[in-house]
């Protein structure tokens, strides 16, 4: 089966590989095609890979190539990990953002929003693509905002795209851990949107097992959530957010934080990378270890402001080991073997919530098998939490009508409506900020 990989000269890509390597089943993948736009980059991870098979005689072939019509012809499964205007890109959106006294982040709030601009008309053409060279392919989405560009990429493969997330799962997997139960046997009630979706409850053998964790202060707050959030906001809510909820919750803090940092978290990933990759450039260079240390630093350091300003700690190493290359390969296993699992995923919601329309793409749990991820109907959400859900899609949808236009004042709109941006004024001055800084943002008009 080949496997074509958008974005293949993306610092993760190996993840991904790696689960590849570990997958001996019947029906794997035996082809890697990486397509980037950047050769040098797409080398250097090619080195990476080749590392990580050494000594794997069965490990999947890699090719690579700048050509995205001959990435995506014959392919099985395509994985979109593209960055439309690089990670200087997210840096400048977290400045501009910045600059005006709000959020920069590169999924919520004014740098989303400027990043869903640059990228739903790259992730659009795409789309069309796979549906003229490879119209049978599975198109799994792990390009940020996740919801939103497979939502765009939605209207024209249907249900054969679906968003991935690791941060439901990882959630998942720490209610579990510190509730003493399997987290391969818990089912795990989440709802909302990418990057916006709680826990209302966690049931082993059909028992919730979230009350006795809210109601536990001291066992509430052993683990990162509950020290990002503090136990007595979760009590009150009664539910266990997804950790980018502090962006909402705690923006002013979160805010406060960012502006203090020496640099944005864009800002550090772009100089670390373009390290990494400098130093790739010698061909001597032990590419696998070299990588393995620049992830362990990036892991280590995610969400660093947000646990600055909650006074959290250090993240547990038990959450360092990432996972979103564990939820692709499941998934694409499910589909590519029929074996029948369970998923928390980005797709269609088809009146899984009810406070939205069918093609809204929502972050639900879903029954995956050879005809794709179906979403599980789940109880409505909290008014609170509708009231926030309804909001941020509004949002999503301005932003793929201004990106379908390329009308300036959609986008204006896009941003004046969202609820971490606090005036119209200040909304203008964004759209005026990242159309100076973004060449990909020319078509806003």
């Amino acid at each position: 089966m080949r496997l074509a990989i958008l974005g293949g000269g993306g610092f993760r890509v190996p993840l991904v590989y790696g689960a590849l390597l570990d997958d001996r089943a019947e029906g794997r993948v035996t082809e890697v095609v990486l397509h980037d736009v950047d050769a040098g980059r797409l080398s250097a991870v090619r080195r990476v890979l080749a590392e990580q098979a050494a000594g794997r005689p069965d490990a999947p072939s890699v090719t690579v190539t700048t050509d995205l019509d001959e990435a995506l012809r014959g392919a099985g499964f395509v994985f979109s990990a593209i960055r439309v205007g690089g990670l200087e890109g997210r840096a400048l959106d977290e400045r501009v953002a910045l600059a005006e006294g709000v959020l920069g982040q590169e999924t919520v709030g004014a740098g989303g929003i400027a990043y869903g601009l640059r990228t739903v008309p790259v992730a659009v053409d795409i789309a069309r693509r796979v549906a003229r060279l490879a119209p049978d392919a599975w198109v799994i989405n792990f390009t940020n905002p996740a919801g939103l560009v497979t939502e765009a990429m939605s209207r024209h493969l249907g249900d054969r795209v679906i968003g991935i997330c690791d941060s439901p799962v990882g959630l998942g997997r720490r209610i579990a851990r510190v509730l003493g139960a399997d987290p391969k046997r818990a089912w795990i009630d989440y709802a909302g949107l990418n990057h916006l979706g709680w826990v209302r409850a966690l049931r082993v053998g059909g028992r919730d097992l979230l009350p006795r964790l809210l109601a536990d202060a001291e066992l509430l707050g052993s683990f990162e959530e509950g020290r990002l959030f503090g136990t007595d906001w979760l009590q009150t809510l009664g539910a266990i957010p997804n950790e980018y909820l502090h962006y909402y919750y705690f923006n002013r803090e979160t805010v406060a934080a960012y502006r203090s940092a020496e640099r944005t978290r864009g800002a550090f990933l772009h100089d670390q990378q373009a390290r990494f990759y400098a130093e790739m450039a010698d061909p001597d260079a032990p590419a696998l270890d070299l990588w393995n240390r620049t992830r362990a630093e990036r892991e280590a350091t995610y969400m660093a402001e947000n646990r600055e300003a909650a006074g959290a700690g250090d993240r547990d190493e038990d959450d360092l080991s990432g996972g979103y290359e564990k939820v692709a390969l499941a998934l694409m296993r499910a589909i590519a073997r029929d074996e029948r699992t369970t998923l928390i995923l980005n797709v269609r919601n088809s009146g899984t919530l009810s406070v939205l329309d069918a093609d809204a793409v929502v972050e639900v749990p879903c029954l995956v098998d050879a005809s794709g991820a179906h979403p599980v109907t789940v109880d409505p959400l909290a008014a609170h939490a509708a009231g926030l859900v309804c909001a941020v899609k509004a949002v999503e949808r301005e932003v793929l009508a201004a990106a379908e236009s390329g009308s300036r004042g959609t986008a204006v709109k896009a941003f004046a409506l969202h609820p971490l941006v606090d005036s119209v004024n200040v909304a203008r001055r964004l759209v005026d900020g990242y159309t100076a800084v973004h060449p990909e943002l020319a078509y806003l008009k």
